[in-house]
């Protein structure tokens, strides 16, 4: 079995923390790399040892696929992990890495290049009578007849981009006379996006739901999933609450998904972690989407419900290891969710923010965990993605697990930036979200930044109310005794 000593994380802030957490408690040592924007950031300061890899722009540090090479050599580090984002669906990077020698925590050049063009993953999905949306299965050439096959399909009918991601090269088409114009849109964005213009169609599905099912496969051929996370509150087409398990899918819609997610991963003999993503429609008709051959965001709530440390399979698989449980051994227990903590204004149509961290508390208590990367006092970056944490609650059942995220949120306290915590609690009373019976829509559909105005109003009433029964409760004891029992709320509300 390859021998790995010592690991280099490819990434930076809470997935590098996460990562080195796992590899350190398997004795593993940990080689951080750091930009100029990162030299004082908490990664760097938890690893065993730290190189430099350039300026701050990622395009000149965390990209720079020899700078990653020549950090490893310089270090010893026998494997790299990429996390996820930066080089982590790079196929060339694969391929480089194999050449220098080293091990890649993650698939092989041949499945990212499969999965990461979504109409090659769609024909391999398709050998194996995976559900597809209906559309082309080519990338268009000929305008006229893909306005041809629109019309078959039926309008509304999605434009993608082959290569596409976080919405990028997607346009809706609600008629006819408007597919020439969105397509070339389509192009355009896609060409500046990805460097590859090919596009294609699929039906658009009104009201769906994003369902992910996440993979483990070894180098025996051993593969299983590990049930299915939802994911349908987006914006911008991008995720920021997801939960496990999804509180609509039946125990026979779960397995089918399940099964087929599994052959997915087998067209293209994966290796390591993987998601397997769908969209179900209204009528709870599942279709194949595309699959995400990395570690994904979102990973803590599958090892909440199931107790499995996914960074401690990869490290294993990619030492050559047998997964040690079957299918049947897994079954899932409890509920998860997890918002995405980002430094955006949810009401200014969540444009990032930055700033310093003047107030930086994390919540704690049972049921609660926070990967972050970040503390009080450091600053924002302007250069990286904006998500400063993961808030991730775990209960008993749905329910529980709801009230634990409201009460956490309210225990977080983050000032000198907007950030999505007010937006997380209105998508945790809402009851669409209550109740089960929302889509990726949900934005769209109910929030209004006003809305959080009326939460905080609401939030504010109720602190009254409270405080005026604590002064009626105590309206024979001494005025000692009632100050101290007097609301922070009041005396913020006098202070101001």
């Amino acid at each position: 079995m390859p021998k790995i000593s010592k690991i280099l994380i490819a990434n930076r802030g809470e997935i590098a923390l996460r990562i080195m957490r796992s590899a350190r408690e398997m004795g593993i040592a940990t080689v951080a790399v750091f930009s100029e924007a990162d030299r004082g950031a908490l990664h760097v300061r938890y690893a065993d040892e730290a190189v430099f890899i350039g300026p701050s722009a990622s395009s000149q540090s965390y990209l720079v696929i020899e700078n990653i090479i020549e950090a490893c050599k310089k270090t010893g580090a026998e494997a790299i992990h990429p996390g996820y984002g930066f080089l982590s669906e790079n196929a060339k990077f694969a391929k480089r890495v194999a050449e220098a020698g080293l091990i890649l925590i993650g698939p092989s050049a041949a499945a990212m290049e499969t999965m990461g063009n979504k109409l090659a993953a769609k024909a391999a999905a398709l050998k194996h009578n995976i559900p597809l949306v209906p559309g082309t299965e080519e990338a268009i050439t000929d305008i006229e007849e893909a306005k041809k096959r629109a019309k078959e399909v039926g309008f509304p009918i999605l434009i993608k981009a082959a290569a596409g991601g976080g919405g990028k090269g997607m346009r809706i088409v609600e008629k006819a006379e408007d597919f020439e114009e969105q397509m070339n849109l389509a192009v355009s964005e896609a060409t500046s996006a990805f460097g590859d213009g090919s596009v294609f169609i699929e039906r658009y599905v009104t009201s769906p739901r994003h369902i992910e099912i996440q993979v483990l496969g070894d180098i025996h051929g051993n593969i299983v999933h590990l049930f299915e996370r939802e994911c349908s509150i987006q914006r911008r087409h991008q995720k920021v609450v997801e939960e496990a398990p999804s509180s609509v899918l039946t125990p026979i819609i779960r397995a089918q998904m399940g099964k087929c997610a599994v052959e997915v991963a087998k067209a293209v003999d994966y290796v390591g972690a993987g998601t397997v993503e769908f969209i179900l429609d209204e009528k709870l008709d599942f279709f194949f989407l595309e699959m995400n051959t990395r570690l994904q965001v979102e990973h803590p709530v599958t090892e909440l419900i199931t107790g499995i440390d996914l960074v401690k399979e990869q490290i294993k698989i990619a030492r050559g290891e047998k997964l040690s449980f079957k299918q049947e051994d897994l079954e899932i227990i409890g509920h998860a969710i997890e918002l995405r903590v980002y430094a955006e204004d949810p009401r200014t149509n969540f444009l990032p923010d930055i700033g310093t961290l003047k107030t930086y508390k994390i919540p704690k208590g049972i049921g609660v965990r926070v990967d972050d990367g970040f503390e009080q006092g450091m600053e924002i970056p302007i250069y990286y993605d904006p998500m400063i944490a993961k808030l991730i609650v775990y209960g008993n059942d749905r329910a529980e697990a709801i009230e634990r995220m409201i009460r956490a949120i309210a225990e977080y306290e983050i000032t000198g930036i907007e950030t999505t915590l007010p937006f997380g609690n209105f998508v945790m009373c809402h009851e669409a979200f209550r109740s089960g019976n929302f889509d990726t829509q949900f934005v769209e559909k109910y929030f209004k930044p006003e809305l959080l105005d009326e939460y905080d109003e609401m939030e504010a009433m109720i602190a009254a109310v409270m405080a005026a029964k604590v002064y009626q409760g105590s309206a024979k004891s001494t005025d000692v005794e009632a100050k101290q029992k007097e609301s922070n709320w009041i005396k913020n509300r006098r202070r101001n």
